[in-house]
């Protein structure tokens, strides 16, 4: 019965969808202002049936109703609770709801916190987001309804779910990236309803601002959390695999930070509209295309889902229309769209167009490599070519190491004209400050020097030191006295650049430092061996047998020593699931703030008790997930911005002034 609730909680949901997609813009077209605040409820509503089938299914996994067959294919009694609730998205079809119940929960939320929108804007918005979802809805439960039942005969148990998905990550990384992933259907939201009022001003970009902040923050923590649960669990000692699945969030992340910076543009200087609204268009079809990579079957790889392709037919049709139908619309309207601000080559609009292409061109190389070896297949008729880690780090690398360099003159940079002397006196001691880290860092730290690492710790110096003296430079000139006042009354936008930025600086060192300095060793071993590894020596004490809740493992025990004295143990283990007989590899790891020692135990080896075992010295790769961190942290930081509270708040004191203003002017 709770299933059956569940599914018709969803084909409430869509009727809502349905009438939130028309009700309101309809309202627009007629100018009835009942119609147009039906917006909010109708988004509301979506949201509340949409979580009522959620929990419903959340139900059935708790319940072990393996009746439903998505629950009997991704779970199993002797799953803990906590993996049978995050299982609940380890598949497609449950996966899917999850993006569903995000969308509507972005939809509620930019009725309940558009308080500076005009009504008629505000009725747009949730229409565009409203097509959208009746969109995903449709998708669900014509192709992957997550409700099906196997009936009368359904297994007894279930089928387990994957062991890779057992894990820490599974709870957190799909959520932090679907909502990025869907937040940015906000700032498309928005562009489509500017583009359909005909009032492509700075205000649009002011009202999408802090939503795009807010999605691009998720998204960075959700590939931030993948690249971590990659290192950690698959086992192979990576956080970064240039994977076709991996690339299909980075695409849309790339995009969405030329999107913030640009909006950033065209709220202060009215530049860029229709740069902007492009880029907006873009970043959410590239989410919408990560959908349609990782669920139509074209991909092989180990985030994928393995469906039906004719699921990503539907989605890629989706895809095609929503492209399709906001390009055309901004076609007819484009005309309309003027920027009558100029500026000088030497301003920070033109520093933010530089680095705006640049990112674009880095997207577009992404999707090349991304993309060819599909088209590749599809061409020659099912001949397989892959473009790997090569191609990725020969073109893609040096984009953004100039990107990086460009980014360094952003904080010396001023609005419509920087004067060539501000450079000067700012460049000359960054430059030289710079240079002496690089150096300096190259020449005591590795056993070799390196030019890679003199370049990278270079441009990740630039930035950091870019800051600081930026940060100086604003209160210099105050008194003593004065001084700690100033720090506090920089804006939240300020901080939050500054944060992200610093964590861009901090995530180059780590990546750098990572790629050349890592050291690994495939090592065959039997109890009392050693392996030594730079000033740290490994030693197999012995392996033993332990149960888990639902598996077995053999559990290592490897005691590790440096400069000869004893340090810690390491216990890394090989699992063997006892539903399926799937076997996996846990490994362990020491983490510091300079260096982990990661330990996997692979398989035994002949019969005398030896063990195949994987170590690996990683230095500065802690540097690049908290790079991530601040980075999340500075684009959340700036929603908090008085310019976009204040609006707010005086908003929903003349609310029904200004709506009433702005209708009859529309």
């Amino acid at each position: 019965m709770i299933p059956e609730l569940g599914h018709f909680a969803l084909i409430l949901a869509l009727g809502l969808s349905l009438t939130l997609a028309v009700l309101p813009m309809w309202g627009v077209i007629k100018d009835n202002r009942a119609w147009m605040r039906s917006a909010s409820s109708l988004a509301a509503g979506m949201f509340v049936f949409v979580s009522i089938s959620f929990a419903c299914l959340i139900h059935a996994f708790l319940q072990d109703n393996f009746s439903v067959d998505y629950v009997a294919r991704n779970s199993n009694s002797q799953l803990p609770d906590i993996y049978k609730v995050s299982a609940v998205w380890g598949a497609h079809e449950g996966s899917f709801l999850l993006w569903i119940l995000v969308m509507s929960g972005w939809t509620l939320a930019v009725s309940v916190l558009s308080g500076s929108l005009t009504l008629d804007m505000r009725a747009r918005v949730l229409a565009v987001m409203g097509a959208l979802s009746t969109g995903f809805i449709l998708f669900i439960l014509f192709t992957s309804n997550p409700f099906e039942r196997s009936l009368p005969v359904f297994p007894a148990d279930g089928n387990d779910l994957n062991p890779l998905l057992q894990d820490f990550g599974l709870i957190v990384h799909p959520p932090m990236l679907y909502m990025g992933y869907v937040g940015f259907s906000v700032p498309f939201a928005f562009a489509i309803a500017s583009l359909l009022s005909g009032r492509l001003d700075s205000a649009w970009a002011k009202w999408s601002r802090p939503w795009t902040n807010t999605a691009w923050a998720f998204l960075t923590i959700g590939i931030t959390l993948g690249s971590w649960w990659a290192y950690y669990e698959l086992g192979w000692g990576g956080w970064w695999f240039w994977d076709a699945v991996e690339n299909a969030s980075f695409l849309p992340w790339l995009v969405g930070t030329a999107l913030i910076h640009s909006l950033a543009a065209t709220e202060k200087r009215g530049v860029f509209k229709t740069w902007t609204v492009l880029l907006a268009i873009f970043a959410f079809s590239l989410s919408l295309l990560g959908a349609f990579l990782v669920r139509s079957g074209v991909l092989t790889s180990v985030h994928a889902f393995a469906v039906d392709p004719k699921r990503g037919l539907f989605i890629l049709g989706f895809l095609v229309i929503v492209i399709g139908g906001s390009l055309t619309l901004f076609a007819v309207r484009v005309a309309h769209i003027k920027s009558k601000a100029g500026f000088d080559f030497t301003s920070r609009e033109a520093l933010l167009l530089v680095n705006n292409m640049l990112l674009v061109v880095a997207a577009a190389i992404v999707l090349l490599g991304t993309l060819y070896p599909l088209g590749y297949e599809a061409l020659t008729g099912g001949k397989k070519i892959s473009v790997g880690p090569p191609y990725f780090n020969t073109i893609f690398v040096p984009v953004a190491l100039v990107l990086f360099a460009f980014m360094a003159l952003g904080p010396f940079s001023r609005w419509k004209r920087t004067p060539i002397e501000v450079y000067r006196k700012s460049l000359l001691p960054l430059l030289a400050i710079s240079a002496v880290i690089a150096l300096l860092f190259a020449l005591l730290y590795g056993d070799s020097f390196s030019a890679w690492v003199v370049i990278c710790v270079f441009l990740a110096a630039l930035l950091g030191t870019g800051l600081l003296l930026d940060g100086y430079y604003r209160i210099r000139s105050k008194t003593a006295g004065a001084r700690l006042a100033a720090v506090f009354k920089q804006t939240p936008s300020y901080y939050g650049m500054w944060i992200a930025h610093l964590g861009i600086a901090i995530s180059v060192i780590g990546v750098c430092m990572t790629s050349i300095y890592s050291d690994e060793r495939d090592v065959r071993m039997t109890p009392g061996d050693t392996v030594t590894m730079g000033a740290y020596e490994f030693r197999l004490v012995g392996v033993q047998r332990i149960k888990g809740p639902n598996y077995i493992a053999d559990r290592g025990n490897i005691q590790v020593s440096k400069n000869g004295e004893y340090l810690l143990d390491l216990h890394p283990e090989r699992r063997k699931y006892l539903v399926k007989g799937n076997v996996m590899t846990e490994a362990d790891i020491d983490p510091g703030l300079f260096r982990d020692l990661y330990v996997a135990l692979g398989e035994p080896v002949g019969t005398m008790g030896a063990w195949a075992v994987r170590v690996h010295y990683k230095p500065f790769v802690r540097w690049i997930w908290f790079g991530g961190l601040c980075m999340m942290l500075g684009g959340l930081i700036t929603v908090f911005d008085r310019k976009y509270r204040l609006v707010s708040a005086l908003k929903k004191q003349r609310n029904w002034v200004t709506d009433t203003a702005e209708v009859s002017n529309a």
